[in-house]
């Protein structure tokens, strides 16, 4: 079972899970909308070998949620605030979806901190064309993990959408205790999402102002690659491959929540990966 704790910073408060069986340090980082308790499977698949951290980032389940502070920037400064508390120098490092994305940004700007990297499915690793922008809106009313966010009239109104979305699909106790650790009643009766629409809005602005791989990487890192998952065509992983020197792919079941909806096959990748980087 993992322990919750809380790192208070000067602007800002990160709660975390912690699975400490082991030394080894690494961390895991949700998706957009996600909170920390989506690792559960993974974090007891590898709780004794190695000394786990999965954060609930700002605007996300426990954390802090301010209204702006959502640029890459600011997020990994968090994340590298959290090492040093724990005393470490250095991690292997997971992310899915968006946190993919920020961990080779991570990594261009201080490798000595990063021992390995896997990506989990990433979402929109270069820049989106400023020219997107107005279909911001549309995105966010059919893109699954935000249609999760609410508001809903009530508790089972959300619980039922939340069944009918790829996330959840299975309705395993996994996904149960992961959907109840991101939603909440709001002050007005409603229910909904604890993520945030200021951190939704962020990360998308975010995302259309930043490309993830400019410079090459010689860190070794694993590109975890769903059957169903949003990385499809040779043209997606094009950019992972051009600036990624150290790279496997390897191909689970599952869709983009892989982790959750085949969580076996794909705690036994990762589980392999870091065993050759030890």
């Amino acid at each position: 079972m993992p322990f919750r704790q809380t790192l208070s910073l000067p602007q800002t408060q990160i709660s975390y899970l912690e699975w400490s069986g082991g030394k080894v340090p690494l961390m895991l980082l949700h998706g957009l909308a996600d909170c920390a308790l989506v690792w559960r499977s993974l974090g007891e698949a590898l709780a004794d070998n190695y000394h786990i951290v999965a954060p609930d980032l700002r605007g996300h389940g426990e954390s802090s949620k301010p209204l702006n502070g959502y640029t890459f920037e600011e997020i990994i400064g968090d994340l590298q605030a959290l090492m040093q508390h724990l005393g470490w120098s250095s991690a292997h490092l997971l992310g899915h979806s968006w946190s993919a994305k920020l961990l080779p940004l991570w990594t261009t700007q201080y490798p000595e901190q990063v021992r390995s990297l896997i990506l989990v499915d990433p979402f929109f690793i270069g820049k989106i064309p400023s020219a997107f922008k107005f279909t911001f809106p549309l995105l966010y009313k059919i893109l699954p993990f935000l249609q999760a966010m609410g508001p809903f009239s009530s508790d089972e109104e959300a619980e039922m959408k939340a069944q009918q979305l790829k996330q959840y699909r299975g309705w395993s106790a996994l996904q149960q205790e992961a959907f109840r650790g991101g939603i909440e009643q709001k002050p007005d009766g409603t229910w909904g999402s604890k993520f945030t629409a200021a951190a939704r809005d962020g990360a998308f602005e975010e995302v259309m102002r930043v490309a993830g791989l400019t410079d090459e990487i010689a860190t070794p890192t694993l590109f975890v690659k769903p059957q169903q998952g949003l990385n499809r065509t040779e043209w997606q992983l094009k950019p992972y491959k051009t600036y990624l020197k150290n790279l496997k792919i390897v191909e689970v079941p599952g869709n983009h929540w892989a982790f959750m909806v085949e969580s076996k096959a794909f705690n036994a990748v990762v589980e392999e990966f870091l065993q050759q980087q030890n």
